[in-house]
């Protein structure tokens, strides 16, 4: 069977050129799209500087949904300092480094700020020396900082040993320091003293007894054995990095004034001689911010049966019921989770000092060679339950920033809205194409019927023509699909959608879902095309491949009608749901009318042919009468060529327009919102230095100025009885920001967004229960949930998102700690604009810019996205249109040569074609037009309170165009080309 299906399909290469075209083009498109998905899912991050490290212990960065794929969470969580010391005592590790990372930035001795190297955040620049030790194969070029006045740098500043520098560390003011060693590591960034950057960071814990020296404090190398004993009297003695010796070359002891060597700082002095409360509190101090609950039992002489590990530089002993509010949780072996962390907080049972007090960013482990895989399992073990992971080998590069390993995710999102529409318009358009493909062999199938082969060997046969054909297109899509994914992919990377680190994983796994796919969309469509043919009687088969079936299919017809009412339902959805995804309702209605028309097509074109026929003056040229006449009597062959054409017009028109009016209507939302004139920011710092909003307020001219930052929080709520759960971006204001932000409140007020309260839109209000007064539960950006009361609601979701956050709120659960930016409300005086630009001027790293730049000055990169995404898939439907015309029209030639055996001219043939072109571009034209009329009147009316949309006047009249360059060119070509056959041949040929 299939060598026959083979010397048949030699024989109609021409018809099968269509088919081929379609499926090369699907290949690509669908390889391209798993290839982005894969890569989501699957990429990894280079280690970048924990290259050095054998195994790191980080938090978990991920939110995880019951039955759905993790959300990203691109703030850093935090993980207890005192596990350092836990880890240094396993067997086979040769180092233990408590990492940490905070906003820091460089002004060289001539008062320049350097750029932070390609792919490294100033967010999270400043580190302690011990970091160093993480590096792989770093060079060190003079001597470790060993005062707070001194740092290391990366060799590629450009900077010498013993330059004078000021940094800028974590919101403080810029400071002088001396550069004391180079760093040779494409990874280097600043580094301080451990003690240093344990107080830049604040991540120290508070001290109520007096201490002396810097050591232990810091968050650095930990090789220590860490096991004193806490006696009775509170008094015992601790080698690791509590106490002893910090090899960060700060070296220091830490006496206590309670003679308590082993104490835990952050909960003051015990006032019952080393009995700590079994609630895990000293009686004088209150929660300790970092317990592990693991330390051993509470036992109320003072006991500690398994000494403690180092918080911050103090040997903490807390009992494993500990609930801890200032940091990350962590219970090892116990019932605490990091993720979880008891019961959800709120903004009042938070440390207001130093949130993340006795943290660090994660723990990076050297162990003896060969020993990885043994001492990763008993660090699972120690740290099971507690929400930390622990990571080796391509893991390792996902704890390095979590905001770039956060990109995985929009790749996934990414991959999965295109899905939907690849999918639609490639399995329409290779069906298509087989249509048309088996229409033109019904002739070949009939008399096959009359020879004998039975409706089963038929349809084998059609699959069997149509697998062969598709086999060869597949290949060379395939490959296509995989540079189609690295120009995508490089394409997002140049508009800072994507991480240039983030590398696309290649796997076979995409080309072969994309084969088995396609192959089994051919086989059913092939086999479907050739159904009816298949199971009619032999001699009827034989008269009827010569012309179109006289009714059209009802319940093909009943089909397609039904689509078109279903578009025409979720055209509504704007109006429902004034949201980006509610906007993505009207393209995808477009894409289902266009589908609804191909299957009602031929009903509609017959009846329409027949009406106008029917209205036809007796005075009608020949070719015009000939042209309408073709178009009733092959309504299935013209709604064929209609159908596409009408798609590429819905296509173009709604999803362009969507992006457009969606982008016009967050643009008018933030445009009228935003009150302030100018914006100041520090990207270049990583955040706002603290000062920076005083300096503001006291300049002249100045009226309000507010602090505004983002983050991103993770939202489940109850919907129609199951729990569905978002992640949306959220601003961080304060109850200032009224006075430079108008958000449309409708209830409340941001006076209130103080403490553990939020303000939502009214379009996740109602739907979400989440009205005036009421409380939500919330996963902030670092994982901590969150329950807080609702204080106001607004109108402008669309422009300022579904949600905003106290300032209170997120203190402490963001990456930097910092303002991202300031609004600023002047008089509108030039004195005040000058201020301002002064301020900014002489301070490296701020920044001003107008809140109401030029229109398109700033093109948010998705427009683009969406614009390449639009020009490839508009691109394969005029490739593959363009092929079915040629192919419908070359199937045409018996008919042709018939027509001039009669006395019909070339001419009069050609001006017949001429008239079908015209007349398959004006139905494309009208129908594309009213199926998308609909979904963007609806569109216009819920986003901008007007029946049209926004954007620019030129894709109707270019869509027009097209339609018609193509409807002509692709029927002129082939009829010239079959008139240069002989009649009599052309009648003769099979």
């Amino acid at each position: 069977m299939f060598q026959f299906a083979l010397r048949m399909a030699a024989h109609r290469i021409s018809s099968l050129l269509a088919v081929a075209c379609a499926v090369l083009g699907a290949a690509a498109l669908i390889t391209a799209t798993g290839v982005l998905a894969e890569s989501g899912l699957r990429s990894r991050l280079p280690p970048g500087r924990l290259g050095g490290a054998d195994v790191v212990v980080a938090a978990d960065q991920e939110y995880h949904v019951a039955g759905d794929l993790p959300i990203a969470l691109p703030e850093r969580a935090t993980v207890p300092a005192g596990l350092t010391a836990r880890l240094a005592r396993l067997p086979g590790v040769v180092l233990a480094v408590g990492d940490l990372g905070f906003p820091a930035a460089v002004t060289d001795p001539h008062g320049r700020l350097l750029p932070a190297a390609a792919g490294q955040d100033p967010a999270a620049a400043g580190h302690g020396w011990s970091s160093t030790r993480l590096l792989a194969d770093a060079r060190v070029e003079g001597r470790a900082p060993a005062t707070p006045t001194e740092v290391a740098v990366a060799a590629t500043t450009g900077l010498s040993v013993g330059d004078c520098v000021h940094i800028t560390a974590n919101g403080h003011a810029a400071t002088a320091y001396r550069v004391t060693a180079l760093v040779h590591s494409p990874d280097a960034e600043i580094y301080f003293t451990d003690t240093r950057a344990t107080q830049l960071s604040n991540r120290a814990p508070k001290k109520p007894s007096a201490a002396s020296g810097e050591g232990g404090m810091g968050a650095g190398t930990d090789t220590g054995v860490g096991t004193g004993t806490d006696a009775n009297a509170g008094v015992g003695t601790d080698t690791g990095a509590g106490v002893g010796t910090d090899t960060g070359a700060d070296a220091g002891t830490d006496t206590g004034a309670d003679a308590d060597a082993d104490a835990d700082a952050d909960v003051g002095t015990n006032a019952n001689a080393g009995t700590d409360a079994d609630a895990g509190t000293n009686a004088n101090a209150g929660t300790d911010a970092d317990a592990d609950a693991d330390v051993g039992t509470n036992a109320n002489a003072g006991t500690d049966a398994d000494a403690g590990a180092v918080a911050g530089g103090a040997v903490v002993a807390v009992p494993r019921s500990a609930v801890v509010t200032g940091g990350s949780a962590l219970a090892i072996r116990g019932t605490v989770s990091a993720r979880t962390g008891g019961p959800a907080r709120t903004a009042s049972s938070a440390h207001t000092a130093a949130p993340r007090a006795g943290t660090v960013d994660l723990i990076g482990l050297r162990v003896f060679p060969g020993d990885r895989e043994r001492v990763a399992a008993e660090v699972r073990g120690v740290v099971a339950g507690s929400g930390l992971k622990v990571l080796t080998g391509a893991d390792r590069g996902t704890a390095v920033a979590p905001g770039v390993g956060s990109a995985r995710s929009l790749l996934v999102l990414l991959a999965g809205s295109l899905a939907g529409i690849v999918l639609l318009i490639t399995g329409f358009v290779t069906t298509g194409a087989l249509g048309v493909a088996i229409a033109g062999q019904r002739r070949d199938l009939a008399l096959m019927r009359a020879v004998g082969a039975t409706p089963r060997q038929i349809r084998r046969l059609a699959a069997a023509q149509s697998t062969a054909v598709a086999a060869v297109a597949l290949v060379p899509g395939i490959a296509l699909g995989y540079l189609l994914a690295d120009r995508f992919r490089t394409l997002l990377v140049h508009r800072d959608v994507l991480p240039d680190r983030l590398p696309l994983t290649l796997s076979p796994f995409p080309a072969l879902a994309t084969v088995l796919l396609l192959v089994a969309v051919v086989r059913t469509a092939a086999r479907c095309a050739a159904w009816r043919t298949s199971k009619m009687p032999a001699t009827e088969a034989v008269a009827e491949s010569r012309s179109e079936p006289r009714a059209p299919s009802r319940p093909r017809t009943a089909a397609g009608l039904l689509l078109i009412a279903a578009s025409c339902a979720l055209s509504v959805t704007p109006l429902l749901q004034r949201t980006a995804i509610g906007a993505s309702a009207t393209s995808i209605a477009g894409i289902v009318a266009a589908i609804g028309l191909a299957l009602a097509g031929p009903a509609l074109v017959r009846a329409a042919g027949e009406a106008v026929v029917r209205r036809l003056r007796p005075g009608v040229s020949a070719p015009t009468w000939l042209a309408l006449s073709n178009v009733r009597a092959y309504a299935q062959r013209v709604t064929g060529v209609v159908s596409p054409l009408a798609m590429a017009v819905v296509f173009v028109l709604t999803y362009a327009l969507a992006q457009t009016t969606v982008l016009a209507a967050t643009s008018d939302d933030t445009r009228t919102g935003t009150l302030g004139q100018y914006r100041l920011s520090a990207a270049a710092l990583g955040g706002l230095p603290t000062d920076t909003l005083a300096a503001v307020r006291r300049l002249p001219g100045v009226r309000a100025a507010a602090p505004v930052g983002t983050t991103t929080v993770v939202w489940p709520y109850r919907q129609f009885g199951d729990t569905d759960t978002e992640s949306a971006a959220a601003l961080i204001l304060t109850p200032a920001a009224r006075d430079v932000l108008d958000l449309g409140v409708t209830q409340g007020g941001l006076a209130g967004l103080t403490g553990a309260t939020v303000a939502v839109s009214s379009e996740v209000a109602g739907p979400r229960d989440a009205g005036l007064g009421s409380r939500v539960r919330l996963f902030l950006g670092d994982g901590a949930p969150v329950e807080a009361r609702v204080v106001a609601v607004y109108d402008r979701g669309l422009g300022f998102g579904p949600v905003v956050l106290s300032r209170d709120l997120a203190a402490g659960h963001t990456t930097s700690g910092l303002d991202q930016s300031l609004l600023v409300r002047t008089d509108g005086t030039a004195t005040a604009e000058r201020g301002l630009t002064a301020l900014a001027a002489a301070r490296p790293g701020l920044a001003l810019s107008d809140t109401a730049p030029e229109a398109g000055a700033d093109t948010p990169p998705e427009v683009w996205v969406n614009l390449a995404v639009i020009v490839v898939l508009l691109g394969y439907l005029l490739l593959s249109i363009a092929n079915r015309l040629v192919a419908a029209t070359a199937q045409r030639r018996t008919e042709i040569a018939a027509l001039r055996l009669v006395g019909t001219t070339p001419r009069q043939i050609l001006a017949m074609m001429r008239r079908e072109a015209g007349v398959i571009a004006a139905a494309a034209l009208v129908s594309g037009a009213a199926l998308s009329a609909l979904p963007l009147v609806l569109l216009g009316e819920g986003f901008l309170d007007r029946p049209w949309p926004a954007g620019p006047g030129w894709p109707a009249p270019a869509a027009a165009v097209t339609v018609v360059v193509t409807s002509y060119v692709t029927i002129e070509l082939p009829t010239r080309r079959a008139l240069r056959v002989p009649p009599a041949e052309a009648v003769r040929a099979p």
